[in-house]
């Protein structure tokens, strides 16, 4: 009898478990655990947050001694060091389960295959590659975050229908409907930092929340701005101490000294960047220090020049963009529409791509 559906079934309910986490455990993985005994599911786990309970830990406790020659899935091969808690891989074999399904390797080299052979030295069978493709692309910025030492960038705008990015001074600076702001908001809410530069901060005086309908409580993502030698002023929301969340302000050492200390006075976050050739912040050497951070992605909102640095420094690694059925060309979006009677594009249009070396994939 052919068992792959029913182990496939079981490890697509272990990824639907790890999302669950999915705000909650950065800089760590997310990961899922179901226990199956004779058929049955006896119980799942999930890591909920940075320094908790593993998954497997979790699945275990509730299993209790019923997981003695019981079948693990876990979408994520099981850490075998001492990091904020203990191996989980001296867990399943204490517990005395008897076969392990897991979806793909742990690219940290503390594991990193490790962990079979200490299960399989225990008498644990194990079995790697159950739906590895769709484990791969759930922690693609774990992966990304844990070889790479730097945080996965995300590049996102609005544009209208002839491309335009910005408007007219006078007009509504906003080119995305509602909907795109829910979704961009939700974008927000998972990523672990936002950046803009200094025109954004300064022409659009934004807070860079994450502001859902519905909802009160939020994951806050650290806010950056790209200050270079601007003098930012101090007036703006993003230093309102009031604001939830925090906010990185990134200079040169060409950055005003009296600014810098004034802002030092008034407790506001400093970050004083390398620069390239050009005199403008390095912007390889600034996603180097976010990763010591442990800030394992960045949404880069722009503005225009911020988003082409990063796309020349072959930084970005996923773009998402909202195209609205709005003409912009040169005027006013308002005078524009007024000319056009028909549009085929019906509502905002949104769309993800990977990108790699100047390549969508």
């Amino acid at each position: 009898m052919n068992n792959e559906p029913i182990h496939q079934h079981l490890m697509s309910q272990t990824l639907d478990l790890a999302q669950k986490g999915r705000l909650s455990v950065s800089p760590n993985p997310m990961v899922g655990c179901l226990i199956v005994k004779n058929g049955e599911v006896i119980a799942e786990g999930y890591h909920q947050q940075a320094g908790g309970p593993h998954a497997e830990i979790a699945a275990l406790n509730k299993a209790g001694a019923n997981a003695k020659n019981a079948t693990v899935y876990v979408n994520l091969e099981p850490c075998c060091h001492h990091g904020r808690t203990p191996p989980c891989t001296d867990a399943l074999i204490n517990a005395g389960v008897k076969e392990v399904f897991i979806a793909c390797l742990d690219p940290n080299p503390l594991v990193a295959g490790k962990s079979i052979k200490i299960l399989a030295n225990a008498g644990i069978k194990t079995q790697v590659g159950l739906l590895e493709s769709q484990a791969k692309k759930l922690n693609e910025i774990f992966f990304h975050y844990i070889t790479e030492q730097k945080p996965f960038v995300i590049a996102k705008w609005a544009m209208s229908f002839d491309g335009k990015t910005s408007v007219h001074s006078e007009d509504d600076k906003k080119i995305s409907n509602s909907s795109s702001h829910q979704h961009a908001h939700g974008l927000r809410e998972q990523v672990d930092a936002i950046l803009i530069g200094a025109s954004t901060a300064i022409q659009d005086d934004p807070l860079l929340t994450v502001r859902l309908e519905g909802q009160t409580k939020h994951k806050q993502p650290l806010r950056i701005v790209l200050a270079g030698r601007r003098q930012l002023p101090f007036h703006l929301k993003l230093f309102d101490s009031s604001l939830a969340g925090k906010t990185l302000i990134v200079t040169t050492d060409q950055a005003d000294a009296n600014w810098l200390k004034e802002a030092t006075a008034k407790n506001i976050n400093i970050f004083i960047a390398p620069q390239n050739a050009a005199g403008k912040i390095h912007l390889p050497a600034l996603l180097q220090e976010l990763g010591k951070r442990e800030i394992t992605s960045v949404l880069v909102e722009g503005g225009k020049s911020v988003h082409e640095s990063f796309f020349q420094e072959n930084l970005v690694n996923r773009v998402h963009v909202y195209l609205a059925p709005t003409i912009i060309a040169a005027l006013n979006k308002k005078q524009i529409l007024n000319n056009v009677t028909h549009i085929e594009l019906q509502g905002d249009h949104y769309f993800t791509a990977d990108y790699r070396g100047n390549t969508y994939v």
